[in-house]
């Protein structure tokens, strides 16, 4: 009687190992397939945070233009600038702080420079491809299809000084 007890264990032994097998293997697939999905959710989040902070800082660039001392009106040497406004004896700020690049962190802002090599605006400088295909409009900034980030210039909506 023992002898036949073992050898149906050992059976069942093998079905429980492929049965693991199958669901390792469906749990793989399912994975593969959501893993595109995951990183399309991502690119989509980065680029949604890339527009809002080029927008702040073109609202940032504007204010600072439009909060000039006197008739002249002067765009900022470098985006410090807009963090602690040097034109004031108290603390002038446009911006709380300076933001990185959502798309890539480690890479500065590219800026938009006017004749005189003042900062006109902000870009990024990834040449990654937008999900968003159309023209995007923030508030008062129009900015047109672009066939790469890099494309999207972050500027004043009216540069006349």
């Amino acid at each position: 009687m023992r002898r036949g007890n073992g050898a149906a264990r050992r059976c069942q032994v093998g079905y429980t190992f492929v049965a693991v097998l199958i669901m390792l293997t469906l749990c793989a697939l399912g994975m593969a397939a959501a893993g595109p999905l995951w990183a399309d959710a991502v690119q989509r989040d980065r680029e949604q945070e890339l527009l809002r902070i080029g927008a702040l800082y073109a609202a940032a660039i504007t204010e600072y233009r439009d909060s000039s001392p006197g008739n002249h009106k002067q765009l900022p040497l470098s985006l410090d600038e807009l963090v602690s406004d040097p034109r004031f004896i108290s603390t002038m700020r446009h911006l709380r702080k300076l933001y990185p690049d959502p798309l890539d962190p480690a890479r500065p802002w590219g800026l938009v420079l006017d004749t005189d090599g003042r900062v006109m605006g902000v870009y990024s400088q990834s040449q990654d491809a937008p999900l968003a295909q159309g023209p995007q409009r923030i508030g008062a900034l129009q900015l047109p299809p672009a066939q790469r980030y890099a494309d999207w210039k972050f500027t004043l909506v009216n540069t006349s000084r």
